[in-house]
């Protein structure tokens, strides 16, 4: 039985890393993820409930590990929406948002504080009481959750394991989100950078980007892509319009730098 609970945690993960590929953005990535997380619980529920354990130590297993590794991501999906949705606007105010965030993780931390010994250092003592049905004992620090949850597919203490797990993947995202911010404004006040190939070559790029829409969806006019690079780049392409009309009547390749820009590309590939 416990091969089959493998299995959908495998299938689970394997079904996320292809979404993570698939969607480049973060609240998508998370509404897809819980999507299918619950479906993933909700399947192995059934099967709990259905077959039940043979013996105390398989359910032990069952609500120390698999339950958990599944409803940690759920909670941390659930988690990412929460904090991508309500993400204030400027640097500093993000910056807050996430310092508050990392506080309710220290926060659990410190009122768990006994239980995270317990399972971080792989004890076992306390585990007929924690991870089997229908053995709570009210002096053991109980999440208001169980009492709330079916303790048919519930212990006590298998959310909090979950919440562990899902609180250490919560901290590595805010704390890469931290970092971000500090790289970028790093770069902001570094050298800035500027463009070495030629006025034509940019004005050819300009064009092809505005043609494939890849700016507010196409609702943007060639101008305000112009004066976005010129500004980024602190250059002045002049009449660009007319550099694009010389491009549109070469006789002989009129999109060379684009071109030698695919070749480029392919060769650092295959390097």
């Amino acid at each position: 039985m416990l091969s089959y609970y493998d299995k959908i945690i495998e299938s689970l993960n394997a079904s996320i890393k292809e979404l993570t590929i698939e969607l480049n953005s973060t609240i998508p990535l998370a509404e897809a993820a819980i999507e299918l997380t619950t479906k993933s619980l909700f399947e192995l529920k059934q099967v709990v409930l259905k077959n039940g354990f043979k013996t105390e130590q398989e359910e032990i297993n069952f609500f120390k590990y698999f339950k958990p590794n599944i409803v940690s991501k759920l909670i941390y999906y659930n988690s990412i929406y929460k904090i991508e949705t309500k993400k204030p606007t400027g640097d500093k105010a993000i910056k807050k948002h996430l310092q508050n965030e990392l506080a309710k993780l220290k926060r659990y931390f410190d009122d768990n504080l006994e239980f995270y010994k317990y399972y971080r250092t792989n004890s076992t003592h306390l585990d007929n009481k924690y991870f089997v049905r229908g053995k709570h004992d009210i002096k053991l620090s109980l999440d208001t959750y169980y009492f709330e949850a079916d303790h048919n597919f519930s212990t006590s203490h298998d959310y909090k394991v979950a919440k562990i797990i899902a609180n250490d993947l919560i901290q590595v995202y805010l704390e890469n989100e931290r970092s971000n911010i500090a790289k970028k404004n790093k770069n902001i006040h570094s050298d800035p950078i500027s463009w070495t190939s030629s006025k034509t070559a940019l004005i050819e790029l300009i064009y092809a980007l505005h043609s494939q829409s890849v700016f507010n969806n196409g609702n943007v006019d060639i101008k305000a892509i112009a004066k976005t690079f010129e500004n980024a780049l602190d250059i002045d392409l002049g009449d660009f319009y007319h550099t694009y009309l010389e491009l549109r009547n070469r006789k002989i390749n009129p999109t060379k730098f684009l071109d030698s820009l695919r070749e480029s590309l392919i060769r650092k590939m295959d390097e």
